[in-house]
């Protein structure tokens, strides 16, 4: 079948809490679909510095060396890859995107927070690398979460239900299709040739 549309977790945990009635506007679904320039917020900087303090050990003094240590306890030994390029083709739709990291049987997502709720992936989008990195062994994701109090960690298998995505997928397929002369992005959907 051919690729109609590209689609990457973020984007569809971004729809998934517009469908929930998250707080946003048509207006800023698109925006995030087109990708339009937002500043970095504070907790992006803060959560994109602590994965580089945790991967690279970069500017690690900015952290509680007790949470850096009990990050890195939960990281599968060896490292295998870091930022790793994944694709599951999914009907008409590339799924794509990069995961933190990989070992021998585990990918894992670093997280930060300002709260943590248990269970807060469950339904996250980012689950489905999974099904793209199992010709490579992979069985579980793993998110390793701090809120820099504590750490937390949610395992999700490869068995586990993705049919809730599944269907927000085929959702955002119906978005997209509705608002096709309002998305600017060329990556989002595959033109047809006239």
């Amino acid at each position: 079948m051919d690729i109609r549309y590209r689609i990457y977790p973020t984007l569809l945990n971004v729809f998934s809490r517009y469908l929930r009635g998250g707080g946003l506007t048509v207006q800023e679904l698109l925006d995030t679909i087109n990708r339009v320039p937002a500043p970095t917020t504070a907790a992006q900087e803060r959560g994109v510095s602590f994965e580089a303090a945790v991967i690279k050990g970069e500017d690690e003094e900015r952290f509680d060396p007790v949470i850096l240590q009990k990050v890195r306890k939960l990281l599968p030994r060896p490292i295998v890859e870091t930022q790793v390029y994944c694709q599951w083709q999914i009907d008409d739709v590339l799924f794509y995107g990069y995961v933190d990291l990989i070992g021998k049987f585990k990918a894992v997502d670093i997280k930060t927070t300002a709260s943590y709720q248990p269970q807060r992936y469950l339904f996250n989008h980012q689950n489905l690398y999974l099904h793209a990195l199992k010709k490579r062994g992979i069985k579980l994701m793993e998110y390793v979460i701090t809120d820099f109090t504590d750490v937390y960690v949610e395992s999700y298998p490869l068995t586990h239900p993705i049919e809730k995505q599944l269907e927000e997928i085929r959702q955002f397929k119906q978005f997209l299709d509705e608002h096709k002369d309002l998305i600017t992005d060329q990556k989002i959907m595959v033109r047809e040739e006239p």
